[in-house]
């Protein structure tokens, strides 16, 4: 009785082998690339430079994924500033994650220096790896199933993507491109003109955790007060921020979620309602734009039909007729002395005062009932004499 669990597997695997057929399946290459890879938990950082990106992958499949290939957005973070930055793709693959990683490297205002990715097999691929080592980043990971590892990026999974995209369910070339015109206008947005927090410090004191915060900044102001980027980025960051209007870029973000928000719900393009193409009028929009509920298309929840059929059983089906006779007798009763006189008859059924709210709508809309027939009745008496008399 002292023998392990684990011992006992491990004796009986030779005979699980003979007795089934099955042999146990190798590693495969994925799993020398994880080993290769170090492992780097959320407070391995030290304050890097910048060009350090946690990456990770959000899909677009409308919730409980039932199958099918679906859109995906390759999200990467800096570190030291929070630069974002989104790339579209329309299915996952590796191949498609190099190419997003060369388009990321383009755009940005710095050099790209490490990635930090999860163990999914994507990431986790002969590609990435072979891309990393030939272009000289640092390939790290995360520890497996710690979300925690990856903070940086899972705070702009829910603060970006999620907030522009929202949770519709997107798939398509078509998707894809509009999905990536939205992002192509909000990393201007939000990189230049959207200012957000950084953890400056965090103390624990037994279960009381303490967080100081730098004062919101934007992306491109961490960078331009950075003494390790040169002069001629921060420059060229200064003629691009002065070249940008913010107005222009959220009316193409609005577009693109109009957009996105007809592929979600799978309309043809001739259905689609487009907002007004002209930017002065979009201005003019924003003043009142509160007023119509949600501004973000991809938000907007469709309406549902006024429901005519209950959700749950009627409480009082067996005994209504009982109470309306006690409702006419003396129609000044109130509901809470009914629901007493109910537990006193069926003690077995009515006995707590969980249904008093139920029964109480029920006499209010009795109530309303009657008060109608009475008006409709008198109004309808004084017509047929209005008729008598003219006649």
């Amino acid at each position: 009785m002292t023998i392990s669990a684990a011992t006992i597997d491990r004796l009986l695997s030779k005979i699980r082998e003979d007795s089934d057929g099955k042999r146990r399946r190798r590693a495969g290459v994925g799993s020398a690339i994880r080993r290769s890879i170090p492992i780097r938990t959320f407070d391995g950082w030290h304050d890097p430079s910048p060009g350090f990106f946690e990456v990770d992958m959000v899909e677009h499949c409308g919730g409980v994924k039932h199958g099918g290939d679906f859109v995906h957005t390759l999200v990467l973070t800096d570190i030291a500033s929070g630069w974002t930055e989104c790339v579209a793709m329309p299915v996952r693959d590796q191949s498609l994650i190099v190419e997003g990683f060369a388009k990321v490297a383009l755009d940005l205002p710095f050099r790209m220096l490490g990635v930090d990715t999860d163990n999914d097999s994507a990431f986790m691929s002969q590609a990435v790896f072979d891309y990393c080592k030939k272009q000289g980043l640092q390939q790290t990971r995360s520890r497996a199933y710690k979300k925690n590892d990856q903070a940086w990026v899972e705070q702009k999974n829910g603060s970006i993507v999620r907030r522009l995209v929202g949770y519709g369910r997107l798939s398509g070339i078509s998707a894809t491109r509009t999905l990536a015109q939205l992002y192509a206008a909000s990393r201007l947005y939000i990189n230049f003109f959207q200012p957000s927090f950084k953890l400056k410090s965090k103390i624990r004191d037994g279960a009381h955790v303490q967080k100081k915060y730098h004062s919101p900044m934007t992306p491109c102001d961490r960078l331009l007060a950075r003494p390790d980027i040169g002069e001629a980025t921060k420059t060229a960051l200064r003629r691009q921020f002065e070249g940008l209007d913010p107005v222009r870029l959220l009316r193409e973000i609005r577009h693109a979620q109009h957009q996105l928000a007809d592929f979600a719900k799978q309309r043809s393009e001739e259905e689609s309602v487009l907002p007004d193409a002209d930017l002065a009028a979009f201005l003019r929009s924003l003043s009142n734009a509160w007023q119509d509920g949600e501004v973000r298309p991809t938000h907007r929840k469709s309406l549902a039909g006024s429901r005519t059929w209950r959700t749950r059983a009627d409480p009082f089906e067996h005994v209504w007729h009982l109470v309306e006779r006690w409702l006419q007798t003396e129609p000044a009763v109130t509901a809470k002395e009914l629901m007493a006189r109910l537990a006193a008859q069926v003690p077995d059924v009515y006995a707590g005062a969980s249904q008093l709210r139920t029964l109480q709508r029920r006499v209010k809309q009795w109530r309303a009932e009657q008060a109608k027939n009475l008006v409709l009745g008198a109004l309808k008496h004084f017509d047929n004499n209005e008729s008598e008399v003219s006649v």
